[in-house]
This record gives structure tokens, sequence and C-alpha cells, in this order.
């Protein structure tokens, strides 16, 4: 099994079989690898999955846009996010025509905007542009609401199941 970490792009130790993926992070696995993380709640975790190739990614994404950042951290936003987290997995062996995504998380848990659209939703916003910019479709979501989420990404099968203490846990 090969798994990549977003920090060293090494491959790790075939004993790993579930990594966390933390907040602003990404992973990516081309085996049976479980991709896990938590404290989504304004937040998004978007995962990626390549079937054909076996290859399977999440990012943990905080906020909406780079433009204008000069954070070096590319995981942390979810136009940068995505784009980093999908160059990984095809230079690993997926294909873009293949891939599919699946996304949860992007609560309005504290909403301090004027406008009522609270980052959660921005978050959505732009994942969803920044998913049609790379001709991904969107074939699963759990967003919105009040409460928050953990995810579990199985890279054999691309499932994510996600786990809240409102809605109990469901399988995209």
């Amino acid at each position: 099994m090969k798994v990549y970490d977003s920090t060293t792009r090494t491959a790790s130790s075939p004993e790993q079989e579930r990594l966390k993926v933390g907040i602003a992070e990404y992973e990516v696995t081309t085996e049976d690898a479980t991709l896990t993380t938590s404290g989504l709640g304004s937040c998004l975790g978007v995962a990626l999955y390549d079937p054909e190739a076996g290859v399977a990614g999440l990012v943990h994404v905080m906020l909406p846009s780079a433009d204008g950042v000069e954070d070096p951290n590319v995981a942390k936003y979810a136009d940068t996010g995505i784009e980093t987290l999908l160059l990984e997995m095809e230079r690993v062996g997926a294909d873009r025509d293949r891939v599919r995504a699946k996304v949860a998380g992007g609560s309005d848990m504290l909403d301090f905007s004027e406008n009522g659209s609270g980052i959660g939703v921005r978050n959505m916003q732009q994942v969803e542009a920044t998913l049609e910019e790379f001709g991904v479709p969107l074939v699963s979501q759990d967003v919105g609401g009040d409460h928050g989420r953990s995810l579990r990404l199985d890279g054999a099968s691309g499932d994510l199941t996600v786990k809240s203490a409102n809605d109990g846990r469901k399988t995209l």
C-alpha cells in the first residue's frame, strides 16, 4: 500500500491503515486505507475518488478562497485545496475524467455575517465552483444545518461515512 501525506509526500508504511486528516490538511491513498477527519463545523470535507485507479483523497478546507492571501497552506482553502488534492491524485494514477466528489460539512454553527450567508455557505459555493472548473462531478453531499460532523473515507470503495450528533450516521 502506498499512502501519501500532505507534508512529506512520501510513501508510508503498510501498517498505516487509518490516516487522520487534520484541519487544513489533505491525504491521498492508492490502496484501501481509511482517511478520517473530524471537527467539521463550517469547514468542509471534500472526498475525491477514482474507482478505476483505486485512488482516493480527502481535504479538510476551512475557507473559500486563497485569492489575495499569502498563506502557504493550500489545503486551508477550498479553491487551492481541491486543485492540489486533484493534482496529487493524478500524480499517483488517478484520471480527472473518472474522479467523483462527495462533500460534507459547511454548517452555520455561529453565523456572525450581516448578509445571512455564513462561512459554511460560502465554503460550499466555492467547492461547487472549483469542482465545476475542474470537471469533477459532485455525486453526493451532506452539508448545512447547525451541527458538526466527522468523516471516514473508505479508500477501497470511495464510500464516505458521515457521523453527526444531530443526524446519526449515513454513508454517501
